[in-house]
């Protein structure tokens, strides 16, 4: 195990940097070089680290949501308004559409089975997109109509949706009896989590403001406090909770409370996401099953392109009469389209199951990450600078 853990962190940086001085995202090399590394290429990685690649995935998910809360204002989010919201299931929601129009012609599916299949592709990669989010907030760019935390946010909470339509889709497709209050449950386990993570952030506040406390130890009681929130999630399925939703609402509620502690803590959090991002990207890649490449790559492909078409027209629907400009409503587009952590995560599941289609969802899912991700990326990156106006960046950022 721990040469695997040698292995990816060195090679995952290596490749990291030869793309990013080829101007290309460096998640592109960490994928590339995940998938070298995986069982289905070299298989260089130890069975123990892939058993445990989940856990490894959501960790980095984590660490990334906790920077994004201890950015993200939430004032920001209520001067946009309606949009912020919309953002929240809307494109995904054209994304299955368009799956359910197209992939029945392209791949000849049921439209159920495309259902499943748009579930699994229409969620947003927040490993992907946060990042760079956090970014442009950093450098004042968008953030004076708050576009980056609007997208933020939406891209955190997406998720949650999609996979409650998946867990639907594929319940139907095995026959099994639909409880439409799964559907019910998406706000108020939106609500919840973002009241609990408040409360959490609350009690954080007050502990380091009455304790002379270390800002590492603080900052172990605060990712200890996020792992919980999301074990919460994950052992009571059956309560309204996200915890995802919980651990940026912590953060973001911290930085409300006190913003030094936040700027401390987000320093911090700055310096783990580096590791956590190699590991993150790498065991993607790993994950990445080449040999189901079965499916005519061609259709699969005019597939994702179709359906990020709709995604697009889903998210410009969002962003109607607003005061957004063309080109700031082109880069919001532009940035709801790279996918990764969701697909790796829940792709092979249809295939787990039994149903007729999981080979082709599986196909899809490895040609949506390997396609959308480093351009959806490589797309932010190139355009940021010339589709938003910048603002003053905040002093504690800078």
């Amino acid at each position: 195990m721990l040469i695997s853990i040698a292995v990816i962190l060195i090679f995952g940086l290596s490749m990291g940097y030869v793309c990013k001085k080829a101007k290309f995202p460096a998640l592109s090399g960490m994928i590339l070089s995940g998938i070298l590394m995986g069982p289905y290429v070299l298989n260089l990685l130890d069975s123990s680290v892939l058993a445990i690649s989940i856990e490894l995935r959501r960790i980095a998910l984590i660490i990334i949501l906790i920077r994004a809360g201890l950015k993200l204002d939430f004032f920001d989010l209520k001067k946009v308004g309606r949009p912020a919201i919309l953002l929240c299931f809307l494109p995904a929601c054209f994304e299955i559409l368009g799956m359910i129009v197209l992939a029945p012609r392209l791949l000849r599916l049921s439209y159920l089975e495309a259902a499943i299949l748009g579930a699994v592709v229409g969620a947003v990669s927040p490993a992907v997109v946060v990042p760079r989010m956090i970014k442009l907030m950093d450098s004042g760019y968008g953030t004076k109509k708050g576009i980056p935390q609007m997208i933020l946010a939406g891209a955190s909470v997406d998720d949650v949706f999609v996979i409650v339509l998946f867990t639907t889709f594929t319940s139907l497709a095995q026959g099994e009896i639909i409880f439409w209050i799964n559907f019910i449950k998406i706000p108020f386990s939106i609500v919840i989590g973002a009241l609990v993570g408040i409360l959490v952030g609350i009690l954080c506040t007050i502990l380091f403001e009455t304790f002379h406390i270390s800002s590492v130890v603080q900052t172990i009681i605060l990712f200890s406090a996020a792992l919980l929130l999301d074990w919460v999630e994950s052992t009571f399925p059956i309560l309204p909770f996200a915890g995802l939703i919980a651990v940026m609402a912590m953060g973001s509620e911290m930085r409300k409370k006190n913003q030094e502690i936040a700027v401390k803590l987000s320093g911090i959090f700055n310096q783990l996401w580096v590791p956590a991002e190699i590991f993150l990207f790498v065991l993607v890649g790993a994950s990445v099953a080449i040999d189901s490449l079965k499916t005519s790559i061609v259709d699969a492909v005019f597939l994702i392109l179709g359906v990020l078409i709709f995604r697009m027209i889903g998210v410009y629907c969002c962003l109607a009469a607003t005061s957004l400009t063309i080109r700031e409503k082109i880069f919001c587009m532009l940035a709801y389209t790279p996918k990764a952590t969701v697909q790796a995560a829940i792709g092979g599941l249809p295939l787990a199951m039994g149903l007729p289609c999981g080979a082709i969802v599986l196909t899809v899912s490895v040609i949506a990450i390997l396609l959308t991700a480093p351009l959806g990326a490589f797309a932010i990156d190139l355009t940021y600078k010339r589709m938003l106006e910048q603002s003053k960046p905040v002093p504690e950022d800078r």
